[in-house]
């Protein structure tokens, strides 16, 4: 589709100020433009008779203009244009507030299509603000008198100008859209071809062809994503990876320094890994479970039979807190076995870092345990044989690519504590194996979970006291760090004035702490050590508590304007207590009446199962919502969803098919640079 890569500067209307605008919207070719998709569609077609309008409801008209005049409203003296229509059956007004020009656009005598609300005004009844559009001989309609699309705007960029622009771009591109899915792969999905649908989902005649329209183009979205997935997953096992022996004796005596026992879903992932780390090739596999599943212990078993067959093992995690965290705990698990970690972040100091650098290019150091600082050009490994990453949904091509050196591919093993059921999962994360941990080991207590209304908030400003008085400690989320930035944020609880307000008026006898974004690092670990010492009985904090933080003596988490998060981001936070042998509670304060947000906070409630409140989560808020759309190599489809889960099994199947029959793409050329476009559009790292 190279003749479409022309400039939008190329089309009528289009001057240097409007292509600026279009550019801020991510239109800068013809392509871009066609591709440009509406969020919405308003049917407008069905035109009914004046006498059979609806006073409160969009009514779509066509009728002859027997007035229109220019006045000034009698008490804000603004410019209003009043005007009369008439058809056979009878006359009613509209109205257009500082819009003088349309006096000129609407003459006596002709005919128009007008759409609009209809309401009760000091003249009577009349159309506010409608659009209209004048009826022409064989005229396209635009704006009314059909299915309207409306599309994401920006300033100076209406819908109105984007519908007479892609309407210029559709004349222009008739014959140039090729289509690069393959001829049986559409026709066994009876989906229309790529122009049809381009054209159809612009300006659809009718239901059934915005439908068809939807169709295949929410198939080419999750089509080109899973292709892509199965495409990376075939290059990945084509590499050469350590084969790590199994050692059984090893592993049961490790178990037995254990001071609990595994469930049945950590022994059976512990299998899955350990079977994929003894093949030549590399695994990519994802250990899914939600906070306190006991993810850490998996890996750890992984990393124990790596380190003993003679190779080096990297564990990364996002934050610095986290990577001490895990460091702490899984030196505990093996320095029985003589296997002692080293930890690599940025706030350590050169001379450190520098001995470091050095034990892990000798092969000295077997497990380095650390943040990103551990993908740096000067992190020289020896042999490399495991790298895992926690809390990563996404673990790009070109971090990996960090991690080999010579012909040896590390395997991976990814960690995530956001449950997501299994068939979105595999949708989603098509280049993984995955391994899931559903069932919480039984030294994990239930955390009792409360929604607090306003007039709740003392008694359970009481309880947290009680709490404190028997030893216990408390964290408190709140969404923002302060008040600065977006006034949407106004009216949201931040940190740093709930601290304030809970350490002179609330708890003023109370040890109070507070933890957040901007804290330096050193900062940071000096507040978690005071918590973790018990020097601070409750810990302020935004939502960098949810990742992995570990206190088994914190029994309560206090959540404040609750409605702000996701049910999957709530449980996590439910999370952080219930680790020790206290009775656990979990307070969702909310100051919200909205019905939608209180039934979404009650199912927190009753269901205590993360997969199963996930579920819940992504039917409330949708994917994008539900990942976070920013995450690098999530998509934020724009007509498909990975919970149509009939059409993802559909495109799994095509895409198996296409991969089995032609893995390289050599028999679709079109459709391997359609791919390659995806990839860079996307950027996939």
């Amino acid at each position: 589709m190279k003749e479409l890569e022309t400039s939008i500067r190329s089309l009528p209307l289009v001057g240097k100020k409007t292509e600026e605008k279009l550019n801020s919207l991510g239109i800068k070719t013809l392509k871009d433009l066609l591709f440009y998709f509406p969020r919405k569609w308003d049917d407008f077609s069905n035109i009914v008779p004046i006498s059979k309008i609806l006073p409160g409801k969009i009514n779509t008209i066509g009728g002859k203009v027997i007035e229109c005049e220019l006045i000034k409203s009698p008490k804000k003296k603004i410019d209003l244009v009043l005007a009369i229509i008439s058809d056979s059956t009878g006359s009613v007004k509209a109205v257009w507030f500082n819009q003088p020009f349309i006096k000129t656009l609407l003459k006596k005598g002709e005919e128009i299509l007008l759409t609009g609300k209809l309401v009760y005004s000091s003249y009577g009844l009349v159309f506010q603000n409608p659009v209209f559009e004048k009826i022409k001989s064989f005229s396209f309609r635009l704006h009314t008198g059909r299915i309207i699309p409306t599309y994401p705007e920006t300033e100076g960029i209406s819908s109105k100008f984007l519908r007479r622009l892609i309407k210029n771009a559709l004349l222009m591109a008739k014959g140039k859209i090729r289509d690069y899915l393959p001829e049986e792969i559409r026709r066994n999905q009876a989906l229309i071809n790529l122009e049809k649908a381009i054209g159809q989902i612009h300006f659809p005649r009718d239901q059934k062809e915005l439908k068809e329209a939807k169709k295949r183009l929410a198939f080419d979205e999750l089509f080109l994503y899973q292709l892509r997935s199965q495409i990376e997953k075939l290059k990945f096992k084509s590499q050469n990876a350590y084969p790590i022996k199994f050692d059984l004796s090893l592993l049961k005596n490790f178990l037995k320094t254990l001071p609990f026992t595994l469930t049945k879903a950590q022994k059976k992932a512990a299998w899955e890994i350990l079977k994929d780390l003894a093949k030549p090739i590399p695994m990519n596999r994802l250990l899914q479970g939600e906070v306190g599943s006991g993810k850490t212990i998996v890996a750890t078993l992984a990393i124990l039979e790596v380190v003993k067959n003679g190779y080096q093992v990297a564990f990364m995690a996002p934050t610095e807190i986290l990577a001490f965290q895990h460091f702490e705990k899984i030196k505990n698990f093996l320095s029985p076995f003589g296997i002692h970690p080293y930890l690599l972040i940025g706030s350590i100091s050169p001379k450190q870092k520098e001995k470091i650098l050095k034990k892990i290019k000798e092969g000295e150091i077997k497990l380095i345990i650390g943040t990103h600082a551990l993908i740096q050009k000067n992190v020289v490994f020896n042999k490399l044989a495991l790298v895992i990453v926690d809390e990563q949904h996404r673990f790009g091509v070109k971090q990996r690519a960090a991690f080999r050196k010579g012909d040896f591919v590390p395997h991976f093993l990814s960690m995530s504590a956001t449950p997501i059921p299994r068939t979105l999962a595999l949708a989603i994360y098509g280049d993984l194996d995955i391994s899931i941990l559903d069932e919480l080991p039984s030294n994990r207590g239930e955390v009792i979970t409360y929604l607090v209304p306003k007039y709740k908030r003392e008694k359970a400003y009481e309880f947290i006291k009680e709490q404190v008085a028997n030893g216990r400690q408390v964290f408190v989320i709140c969404p923002l760090i302060d008040k600065e930035g977006d006034k949407k944020d106004i009216e949201k609880k931040s940190v740093i004035k709930e601290y304030e307000k809970l350490s002179k008026e609330i708890f003023p006898d109370l040890k109070i702490g507070m933890l957040h974004g901007k804290l330096r690092p050193k900062e940071k670990e000096e507040v978690i050590k005071k918590f973790k010492e018990k020097e601070i009985e409750i810990l302020v904090s935004t939502s960098v508590v949810e990742l992995g933080i570990d206190f088994p003596n914190a029994n309560v988490i206090m959540i404040e304007d609750a409605e702000n998060f996701g049910l999957a981001q709530l449980h996590q936070f439910r999370g952080r207590v219930g680790r020790g042998p206290y009775k656990s509670y979990c307070l969702l304060f909310t100051n919200t009446e909205n019905p939608d947000s209180l039934t979404r906070l009650k199912a927190l409630e009753k269901i205590k199962n993360g997969f199963k409140l996930a579920e819940l989560d992504l039917k409330f808020r949708g994917p994008g919502e539900f990942f976070g759309t920013r995450q690098s190599g999530f998509v934020d489809f724009k007509l498909a969803s990975f919970l149509d889960l009939e059409l993802v099994k559909k495109v799994q199947i095509e895409v198996e098919k296409l991969i089995k029959k032609d893995p390289l793409l050599n028999s679709y050329p079109e459709l391997r640079k359609k791919l390659e476009e995806f990839q860079s559009e996307i950027h996939f790292e």
